[in-house]
């Protein structure tokens, strides 16, 4: 787990701007820093050592003949298969690290590399005899990915967008078209980040640079294709696939923990490892600590449970170093536990497996389960609920509205993912003219419905949240908390194995009156006790609700609503209301208030404290 800068430019001092940029991510490898620099192209890496702790996994990594130069973030879980496979073919290796297999994999299977692959990944090779730069994201987005163009025509691309901070040509500018849309999906969702120019390269896809030119190309995508075979053999084969998944994904020359808290995910992954040691996290309030559970379940595991209370005084003072982690403004509370979650587990170990992913792959979100009343609407035909659907879309708000439009079966029509905070109407009418004309929600996730027309409604609203939410949210925080204390996160249901089993098992295993993720559950009661299997999922639950309406933490951002930068995106006035109202119990305005500040809190820490 490392990370990663560079550039193609024709611009001088390349070496002391390259060191620049490598020193803003420090915190993702502060191991070791390499760099490599032939004519117009600069690559530069700093390295958290995982695997081969010796000077023989050193980045940039150049192959034995000159002509093939690498820099690599992430694990290949199967990289001991592509080396022998390579050996075979004649290639001799230095290391013991699968940096070096992925070189020698791209020299001998070129851009058909990626498809070989399994892990999470992001990472540039220099082809030097081709003058071509070729890349690729992992599967789900688990690695970062960015880039941009600057006018003077220089390419920047790196782990973080805060390297590009450190080149002179590069130009920091708000996107626009990136407000409106954040405010409702709490999180960038668009391939254009908050900052303008700066893209993302999306998961599952791979770029090739040549003669000034970008290609990005899709090389992976999740098939669901159900396959019908009993339930208990699903069942099994699932224990089977996942315990294998976290054996790949225990391989390391250092410690490896597990995160840990009171749900079916963590626990089952935990269950899976054994590990030392697990951490686990909670807040010194009221109903908001679920750390009982997890030094429950780690007692009866025979495994050591570190634990920590976190305060409110400690989430508000360390928000801004948080958003500064983050890169783009991202308004998930359960980002904040998450960065203490994995500054408690960095004073013991290097490594920890956490459960993202389940929820995505295996239907465990309530918005992917329907009550007792609409499994009796949708018993009437299919033609009639959507015709019912199409003349509540056209009326003005009334009670059943909702019921009647998601009753359609149509989720392309509703549903755009596990977060929704302004309405589409309400961002438009908060934001200030200049941020009107971005992209509509329809907009955004038309083009991902688009690949999944034909397949039933519960695997659109999976797909979706794969390719937008996990990514954009779940993920992002996921890299961004725990590299900021230079912990490398695994995530084992994340697997591009688990998910191609996943993708076969039909919705009915998935989903069942009894509870969501039911697969899952009836699974891990082969290893988890009954009393894990079927709890109700919470979350990471934030006490934020309670928190704004104390005067400390309410006047905390009032100060932000009221500051002059603001004015620049909003109606300030409305922004107020919003925290009055909420202050004073008229309505439970936390998402939108929280959201909003989280965009503040962003933008003061790149673009005014940092001129």
């Amino acid at each position: 787990m490392c990370g990663f800068v560079g550039f193609v430019s024709k611009t001088e001092n390349k070496k002391e701007i390259l060191n620049r940029m490598m020193d803003r991510i420090i915190h993702r490898g502060p191991d070791m820093a390499g760099d490599y620099i032939d004519g117009d192209v600069a690559l530069g890496f700093r390295r958290l050592s995982i695997l081969d702790l010796s000077e023989a996994g050193r980045q940039p990594m150049t192959s034995e003949d000159g002509n093939v130069t690498i820099t690599f973030n992430g694990e290949i879980y199967n990289f001991m298969d592509i080396r022998r496979e390579l050996e075979e073919k004649g290639y001799s290796f230095k290391s013991n690290c699968d940096t070096e297999a992925l070189l020698n994999g791209y020299r001998e299977f070129g851009e058909d590399i990626v498809y070989k692959l399994r892990g999470m990944f992001a990472f540039v090779i220099w082809d030097k005899k081709n003058k071509k730069l070729f890349g690729a994201r992992d599967f789900f987005g688990i690695k970062p990915f960015y880039y941009t163009k600057t006018r003077k025509g220089s390419l920047l691309f790196g782990s973080e967008i805060k390297s590009f901070l450190e080149y002179p040509e590069f130009e920091k500018a708000v996107n626009k078209d990136a407000l409106r849309p954040y405010l409702t999906f709490q999180y960038s969702s668009q391939e254009e980040t908050f900052f303008e120019g700066v893209y993302k390269l999306p998961q599952a896809h791979y770029f090739v640079y040549q003669n000034d030119t970008m290609t990005v190309k899709r090389y992976w995508d999740v098939d669901f294709e159900a396959k019908e075979k009993p339930f208990d053999e699903y069942k099994s084969e699932l224990n089977r696939v996942i315990n294998e998944s976290v054996s790949a994904h225990r391989i390391s020359d250092v410690k490896v923990a597990s995160f840990l808290s009171g749900g079916i995910d963590s626990s089952y992954i935990t269950a899976a490892l054994m590990p030392d040691k697990t951490f686990s996290v909670g807040f010194d309030y009221d109903k908001f600590n679920e750390t009982n559970y997890a030094k429950e379940l780690s007692d009866i595991l025979g495994i050591e449970n570190v634990r920590k209370l976190i305060t409110a005084d400690e989430c508000f003072d360390m928000f801004p170093t948080i958003q500064y982690h983050m890169d783009e403004p991202q308004s998930n509370p359960s980002s904040v536990p998450l960065y203490f979650l994995a500054g408690l587990a960095t004073d013991h170990v290097t490594v920890v497996l956490s459960g993202e992913g389940a929820d995505e792959i295996y239907a465990g979100y309530e918005e992917y389960n329907e009550r007792p009343m609409m499994r009796k609407y949708k018993k009437l035909p299919g033609f009639i609920r959507r015709a019912a659907a199409a003349v509540a879309r056209k009326l003005p708000y009334f009670k059943g509205h909702d019921f009647i439009i998601k009753g359609s079966g149509r989720p392309e029509d509703w549903f755009i993912g596990q977060a929704k905070v302004f309405e589409e109407k309400e961002a438009n009418d908060i934001v200030n003219p200049d941020f009107r004309n971005a992209p509509t929600v329809k907009q955004i996730t038309k083009k991902i419905y688009d690949r999944v027309k034909d397949k039933d409604e519960l695997i659109k609203k999976q797909y979706l949240d794969l390719n937008l939410w996990l990514p954009g949210d779940i993920l992002l925080k996921a890299d961004k908390m725990s590299m900021a204390h230079s912990l490398e996160l695994r995530v084992p249901f994340l697997d591009k194995v688990v998910m191609e089993h996943a993708a076969g098992i039909p919705s009915k295993y998935k989903i069942t009156p009894e509870n969501t993720k039911y697969i899952l559950r009836q699974a891990s009661a082969q290893t988890l006790p009954e009393e894990w299997v079927n709890r109700i999922k919470v979350g990471f639950p934030v006490p934020i609700r309670f928190w704004l309406r104390e005067d400390k933490y309410y006047n905390k951002v009032k100060e932000y609503f009221m500051s002059d930068y603001a004015k620049e995106f909003f109606d300030t006035d409305k922004l107020l209301a919003l925290l009055d109202d909420h202050k004073q119990e008229k309505a439970n305005n936390q998402r939108k208030i929280w959201t909003v500040f989280t965009f503040l809190v962003w933008y003061k820490r790149f673009f005014v404290d940092e001129k």
